[in-house]
């Protein structure tokens, strides 16, 4: 019996032809990433914890702080100090006020092929280079950090053909909701989401991280794509080059197969409180919102950016509705600015911050209040994820979100 894409890697890292579903292997890691959610509580236990505190390889750690920038309290500036002097002390690439941290790593380190840990529940994101990411937590990145390994129970895989191409107006973020909604919000659970077919190479990368990216949502334990030329050209334009690219064998065992027809899919969103709670845009038309937000490193993208601005061009932004707009990098930013698209939001109405993560983090900035409505291109909508616990927020694509804003109320552009 043949490998999956994501078998072959677990394979590649524990050093062994063959892995099995429910195999446990010890692996050795490519790279490993944390950021200032939890970064602090790692360096406690590593000098108050360790015997012997060292680093097995410095080359693979990137720290990045992204969730609250700037700090917004003593105790925060507090725990990103103890970050920033790790990372000296140690020479630990660092990165601060640059990005979110999957932007980041998409943008200058994940190649395909590797196994990469990271302390945050997102980093499944790098399947679209088809590298196998997966969240942990910091205990287990404090393991991998000094020992440069760490162990994996192999998943099993649900392989997701897609065909066809999404229609004018409808966005990666209403499949990858489809999706959830389709399977629910455990569908994938310690599975991996293989996105494959002919419609899967109709999506560029960006595009295939809105969908590797939202798989946690799902329960899975990563999501990938194969490195085909578009991914590998992404690759080049950035100076990188693979780790190994892999192809799932003929052979391969899937434990469930799902079909998606891309252009069947229409716009949605996830409405409170549950990601998988999927209804067509039309059937919440008209809730009124006091916020709305572009950005997170689910839908804060250059194509994102350019879909939300040519929206609000030449309208404003409702008089009640606080709309923020978030690049997910500098580099995003700074092409936003070359493109005029900046000048476009502020000309709007809407508030442009620091390439952050924002509302979608839920504690820092842009929080919502007591019973307010918030429309976000953000990971999650639980109870309480963006401020208040009586707060809602829905999920939808940056189109969805960027025709609300200027609207006042959740709706699709063809009703602006």
């Amino acid at each position: 019996m043949g490998m999956t894409i994501a078998e072959k890697i677990i394979a590649r890292a524990a050093g062994v032809e063959t892995v099995r579903p429910g195999d446990i292997h010890t692996v050795t890691l490519d790279r490993m990433m944390s950021n200032d959610g939890t970064t602090h509580l790692t360096v406690d236990m590593y000098y108050n914890k360790l015997k012997h505190p060292r680093i097995a390889d410095v080359k693979k750690m990137v720290f990045i702080v992204d969730h609250n920038v700037p700090s917004d309290s003593p105790k925060t500036a507090a725990s990103q100090k103890k970050m920033r002097d790790f990372a000296k002390e140690y020479g630990i690439d660092f990165w601060e006020g640059k990005g979110v941290c999957h932007q980041i790593m998409m943008e200058h380190y994940v190649c395909p092929g590797e196994l990469i840990f990271a302390a945050d529940s997102h980093t499944c994101t790098y399947g679209a280079l088809g590298a196998f990411g997966t969240g942990v937590g910091c205990t287990d990145l404090l393991y991998a950090m000094v020992t440069g390994t760490s162990w994996v129970l192999v998943p099993e895989t649900i392989k997701f053909n897609l065909t066809g191409k999404l229609s004018e107006g409808v966005y990666p973020r209403d499949l990858m909701l489809t999706i959830i909604g389709t399977i629910g919000a455990n569908g994938a659970n310690y599975q991996v989401m293989e996105f494959c077919g002919d419609g899967a190479k109709t999506l560029n990368v960006d595009e295939r991280m809105v969908l590797c990216n939202l798989a946690v949502e799902a329960g899975a334990k990563t999501a990938i794509f194969e490195a085909d030329e578009i991914a590998l050209e992404y690759l080049r334009a950035r100076g990188r080059e693979p780790k190994a690219v892999f192809k799932s064998d003929a052979d391969a065992h899937y434990v469930k197969e799902y079909t998606f027809d891309l252009s069947k899919i229409r716009p949605v969103v996830a409405k409170p409180d549950f990601v998988d709670a999927l209804a067509p845009v039309d059937e919440v038309e008209g809730r009124r919102i006091d916020e709305a937000f572009l950005g997170s490193c689910n839908n804060g993208r250059i194509e994102d950016l350019r879909v939300g601005a040519a929206i609000v061009k030449g309208r404003r932004i409702s008089d009640h509705v606080r709309f923020l707009v978030v690049p997910a990098s500098q580099k995003i930013y700074l092409q936003a600015v070359r493109e005029g698209l900046i000048d476009i939001f502020i000309g709007s109405g809407a508030i442009v911050m620091n390439p952050n993560c924002s509302v979608c983090w839920g504690s820092c900035q842009g929080v919502i209040g007591e019973n307010e409505v918030l429309i976000s291109t953000g990971t999650r909508n639980f109870k309480g994820r963006a401020g208040h616990p009586s707060s809602k927020v829905y999920l939808a694509s940056a189109a969805t979100v960027a025709a609300s804003a200027v609207k006042g109320k959740i709706c699709t552009v063809d009703k602006l």
